[in-house]
């Protein structure tokens, strides 16, 4: 039971860190309908110069911080210089975003090198807590990033329910012939998700960065696992995104403890099975 407990445990962190990276990347693929390829990049990109800024200032919440605002600059270039020129063509935009994604890999590669890094963590972050329920250890980063991602989730929430701004990217989602008609800036709005959407990827970069770590492949990690969550939990759903990663996470972690064999096919079945019963993903809305 202990090892089923700790197993569980760890499926819960990794579906927090799923969440962070996959809730930017379900927001742009719910408004705009933009498979953008090169959310892991960014995510990328957030936990280099996260690293990169806590090793000058000793700062780790200024790195969670730059690594955002980095991630969250590169989205909006990509949207407003790139891919808001072939809005509507899906096609073209998913392998504009794949060239972008690899540009950015071989940049980072450049300048970064391909060794591991993993950002230090504050006092309060580093070493372990003691589980009264367990009698076990367990790190104070992994208990710490679901909290991250149970507050992420909410301020998402609040955003997207209850703001003005959340009205209008809700009704992008629904109706986005309407929201052009009745005179909104769409365009402006798309940078202004990709931004949004690029800040999440980047904050979680520098987290993943702190709880695991850093080298060249964590980009097409992140953006397979933000893909599958998507599909799973459906797209432009905050809620979605929740449920999609706990499945995935925990699927994922139970294949590899009970059987590591055939771990990976746990996550896919779950995939299948959704695509198969409900092909807009669990909390998704069908095409009208």
């Amino acid at each position: 039971m202990t090892f089923f407990l700790i197993v569980t445990l760890n499926g819960l962190t990794l579906a927090a860190l799923y969440f962070l990276a996959a809730s930017g990347f379900s927001l742009i693929f719910g408004l705009m309908r933009t498979v953008n390829m090169s959310h892991g990049a960014m995510l990328m990109l957030g936990g280099y110069v996260g690293y990169s800024v806590v090793d000058a200032t000793g700062s780790w919440a200024i790195g969670v911080l730059c690594g955002g605002l980095a991630a969250s600059a590169a989205g909006a270039i990509v949207q407003a210089g790139v891919l808001g020129w072939m809005q509507g063509d899906e096609l073209r935009q998913t392998l504009a975003s794949i060239a972008i994604s690899i540009i950015m890999a071989d940049l980072m590669l450049w300048y970064w090198g391909g060794i591991t890094y993993q950002v230090e963590l504050p006092d309060a972050l580093a070493g372990g807590q003691r589980l009264p329920w367990l009698g076990v250890g367990y790190a104070t980063i992994r208990l710490a990033l679901i909290g991250f991602a149970l507050v992420t989730g909410l301020a998402l929430w609040i955003f997207i329910q209850k703001t003005r701004m959340g009205a209008i990217i809700r009704a992008g989602v629904d109706d986005q012939q309407m929201l052009r008609a009745l005179g909104y800036p769409i365009n402006k709005i798309f940078v202004l998700v990709f931004a949004l959407g690029g800040m999440l990827a980047g904050m979680a970069g520098v987290i993943a960065a702190s709880a695991l770590s850093i080298a060249p492949g964590t980009d097409l990690q992140f953006l397979l696992s933000s893909l599958v969550v998507v599909i799973v939990g459906g797209m432009g759903s905050v809620g979605g995104a929740a449920l999609g990663a706990l499945l995935v996470g925990l699927a994922e972690q139970y294949g590899l403890a009970y059987a590591p064999t055939y771990g990976v096919v746990f996550t896919f079945a779950i995939m299948v099975v959704v695509l198969a019963v409900r092909p807009q993903g669990l909390l998704g809305k069908a095409e009208q």
